[in-house]
């Protein structure tokens, strides 16, 4: 009965329980069984009852859910999330802040605590600005673009840089904030508006927003909000979501950081032969360390015997039934595909094209064994995932699954258009699993990518150490949740460097 309870509010989507509405029965015997987990004093989300007690994962995938339905339920559509965070989210960040601050009219000015040192802030608003609910955002109600940027601080344009410039991308045209700014009057928003625009390459925006303000009769100086030149982008010659423009930009932001970690690249192998007996001589050791970053039980032994065609799913109900054994002999198959790939990159095929093409191949190639031994369906190998994900552990939550068809063409035209291996290379990898465009298999697959960028260029392949796996991590959830690259490029720099000299030994 209990079960059946919690079914009815997760069958009408709520994350936030209210505790008065299941009986105190139920409510005592979900929380005993590990089905329900106290939020706040009377509210609840489900759980897992596998879920250990200081694993984030299930909290960060439904920390914006419950937001919205915990203020839904106190403040009826009478709240919204504040003008900097509305901007942040409508530009497409899928990184929920540690504490998420509302505008209600009924607000108390108090922080109420959450999961895993998160908060909500809850301010008493004399007005509210004109919001909706934003379906990608786990209904939140953000403010309208135009009332959040007249709105929100100048620090915005500081801290955020690239949710404002997004934000300043996607307005049609200059109406709506005008219509606000003569209302205000707001001449000293204006004038930082104005400079916005005319420092993304809108100069006729700009233009129309001093000459209106000025007409008024307000006096109008213009500034750039903005503490620094910002990067120019071209969208691919289709109309692009703010997830699509937030992966240029972020591109454009932090290549300098990665060309800066690297040392110049070797160039391309002249004996193309000997550069595949190296990175043959390296696959047992970069197999077992992948494999076992993804949580895969294998050794040398087994990966050696696969390799080696020592093994048979149909004569050897072990194998059949094992789910490291089809791993390994998937990351066999397309390691062969990368490696005819590396040759294309070598002999002068653009890396990026090369990429674009190989890619589905790869994925098929990963999983084709489990499908084989019944493990997974045909169907799953066809194509981008039709389902969230979420990463263990990580504030930042993957695109939708609407939003990957729209991000990987972005992501194959900027490795085209990439002129440094090590850019591709990092960010290459940074952006495949920032966009997270299948239900498995995108950490194998963003390694195999990044030496894809690597060999070719000279460096040598590159394995990543599962004893580093925290380190590596950490790296993506930095450049992720902070846009912050510095310290993954140094982590693959270091690496690169390292097994140039000598390679990994191979596990035992």
């Amino acid at each position: 009965m209990a079960l059946q309870a919690l079914k009815v509010f997760q069958d009408g989507g709520l994350q936030a329980i209210p505790g008065p509405k299941l009986s105190r029965a139920d409510r005592e015997a979900l929380l005993r069984a590990g089905f329900l987990k106290a939020v706040i004093r009377g509210w609840y989300i489900p759980r897992r009852p596998d879920e250990a007690d200081g694993d984030t994962t299930a909290w960060y995938a439904s920390m914006r859910e419950f937001i919205a339905d915990y203020a839904q339920e106190r403040f009826g559509d009478r709240w919204h999330v504040n003008p900097e965070q509305s901007v942040l989210l409508r530009s497409g960040e899928r990184t929920i802040p540690r504490q998420v601050q509302i505008w209600a009219a009924e607000g108390t000015n108090q922080t109420v605590p959450l999961l895993h040192g998160c908060s909500l802030f809850i301010y008493k608003a004399a007005r509210l600005l004109p919001s909706s609910p934003a379906q990608d955002c786990g209904e939140l109600r953000l403010v309208e673009l135009p009332a959040a940027l007249v709105a929100a601080s100048p620090t915005l344009f500081v801290q955020h840089a690239i949710a404002a410039q997004i934000a300043l991308g996607a307005l049609p045209d200059a109406s709506d904030l005008l219509r606000i700014l003569l209302d205000g009057p707001h001449p000293s928003v204006a004038g930082r508006l104005a400079g916005g625009f005319r420092t993304i390459g809108r100069e006729a925006l700009a233009d129309e927003i001093v000459g209106a303000m000025r007409g008024a009769g307000h006096a109008v100086n213009e500034v750039n909000p903005f503490d620094r030149p910002r990067p120019t982008f071209l969208p691919g010659g289709r109309p692009e979501s703010p997830h699509a423009q937030r992966l240029r930009l972020m591109w454009a932001e932090t290549r300098e950081s990665v060309v800066a970690a690297f040392p110049q690249a070797p160039g391309a192998p002249k004996d193309i032969d000997a550069l595949l007996d190296d990175v043959e001589a390296r696959y047992v050791t970069d197999a077992y360390h992948s494999l076992s970053i993804e949580g895969y039980r294998v050794t040398a032994t087994l990966v050696d015997r696969i390799r080696d065609a020592n093994w048979n799913p149909d004569g050897d109900g072990r194998d059949r039934a094992t789910r490291d054994a089809m791993a390994a002999r998937g990351y066999f198959e397309a390691h062969n595909l990368v490696k005819a790939d590396l040759v294309r990159v070598i002999k002068g095929e653009n890396a990026g094209t090369v990429f674009r093409n190989a890619l589905p191949r790869w994925y098929q190639a990963l999983f084709g064994p489990s499908v084989q031994a019944g493990l997974l369906k045909a169907s799953d190998l066809a194509g981008y995932r039709n389902d969230q994900v979420f990463i263990r552990g990580a504030l930042h939550v993957p695109l939708q699954k609407e939003a990957v068809r729209d991000c990987m063409p972005v992501l194959f035209e900027l490795l085209e258009q990439e002129t440094e291996p090590q850019v591709r290379a990092v960010l290459g990898h940074f952006v495949f699993v920032y966009i997270h465009p299948y239900m498995d298999g995108n950490g194998r697959l963003a390694r195999f990518l990044m030496n894809l960028m690597l060999v070719p260029a000279g460096y040598v392949w590159t394995v990543i150490p599962v004893e580093r796996r925290a380190e590596y991590m950490n790296a993506l959830e930095q450049a992720s949740s902070f846009a912050n690259m510095e310290p993954l490029a140094a982590f693959v720099a270091g690496l690169t460097k390292a097994q140039a000299s000598e390679p990994l030994p191979r596990p035992r």
